[in-house]
């Protein structure tokens, strides 16, 4: 534990990657959708597109500090917000400012520029926020309280929805609300501190597919039936997600600090385009409890929760397998 010798916000930055490009040899400028970066793993993948010479890539950034940051009756001035990209293995370190999106404002934004040559694998990504104290200008009165990690050459930021698996007989288990549901091979169960997927043993040879020993095209359907669990997934957890809002006095939604607001920051760029996350919120909120347009964007979740859960590769791969194997049969 760090002691310091003037006051600070007991409360961290929340920092968000918000976009990513990639600039070419030829001058032009690969803008990466947002399969790129992860929120709930705090991971940017800038291999994700596949250019093994890119220059360098910008990082859109948004950081959002606690209350009392910005109160004018603090005990500092002259604040800033810093991004600031470490990497160990190659001692550069890069330090921009982040822009006040408004007076007052608790938003922060900017962007971040990665030099391909200054890295060789992971860098360090994090906020800080400083301020002039007692006559002192540069000192820290928060930062984030985890690094987000920039991957040069990774192809995929997701390491998956933290999850509770576990396998039951669904007509036989202890777990009662689980037998009405014994002929389907899976149920979510978003309500608790993870969410909970239960595999039904009851399905013969189910199990053993979803282990994904076989190899082969066995392998191949594994990825499929694993994709389409985790479209099933992300579905419920975002719905779990925004039926349970704190909502503030003037009506405006709050991001819970679980699970449910990481599953959130990572869907609604896909659910409401072209939005800050936060208006995002604001909107997909309006929706659900309004008279129109929740029935709407239902598309536009499960769009979502496919795109996260790899169901279109996983689907290439099957018919990939499958060909190959009509080929051989007619060879």
């Amino acid at each position: 534990m760090k002691f310091y010798p003037y006051k600070r916000l007991n409360r961290p930055i929340t920092l968000r990657v918000i976009s990513a490009s990639l600039k070419l040899p030829d001058g032009t400028r690969d803008h990466l959708d947002t399969s790129a970066y992860s929120i709930p793993q705090r991971t940017v993948a800038l291999g994700v597109a596949q250019h093994e010479d890119w220059v360098s890539a910008r990082i859109g950034l948004s950081a959002t500090l606690p209350p009392g940051a910005t109160d004018p009756d603090g005990p500092w001035n002259d604040l800033r917000v810093l991004a600031v990209l470490t990497d160990g293995d190659t001692n550069v370190r890069t330090t921009v400012d982040l822009r006040q999106d408004a007076p007052d404002s608790k938003e922060w934004s900017g962007e971040i520029e990665v030099f391909r040559d200054d890295h060789v694998g992971r860098a360090a990504l994090a906020a800080y926020a400083v301020a002039t104290i007692d006559d002192v200008p540069g000192r820290s009165i928060t930062e984030t309280d985890g690094d987000w990690t920039v991957d040069v050459s990774a192809e995929e930021p997701l390491g998956g929805l933290r999850l509770d698996v576990k396998q039951a007989s669904f007509s036989k288990s202890a777990r009662e609300w689980l037998r009405p549901y014994a002929d389907v091979p899976w149920v979510v169960d978003a309500s608790g501190r993870l969410p909970l997927v239960m595999i039904n043993t009851d399905i013969e040879g189910f199990s053993d597919l979803l282990g994904g020993e076989s190899g082969g095209t066995e392998n191949k359907v594994h990825e499929l039936l694993i994709s389409q669990m985790a479209t099933d997934v992300w579905t419920a957890v975002f719905h779990s997600a925004v039926g349970d809002l704190e909502i503030e006095p003037d009506g405006t939604p709050v991001f819970p600090t679980d699970w449910r607001g990481e599953v959130l920051r990572e869907l609604l760029p896909d659910v409401v385009p072209g939005l800050r996350v936060e208006e995002a919120l604001r909107q997909v909120h309006r929706r659900r409890t309004g008279d129109a347009g929740w029935v709407e964007l239902q598309t536009r979740v499960h769009y979502a929760a496919v795109r996260r859960a790899g169901a279109s590769k996983a689907l290439a791969n099957v018919l990939r397998a499958l060909q190959q194997m009509n080929r051989e049969d007619s060879a």
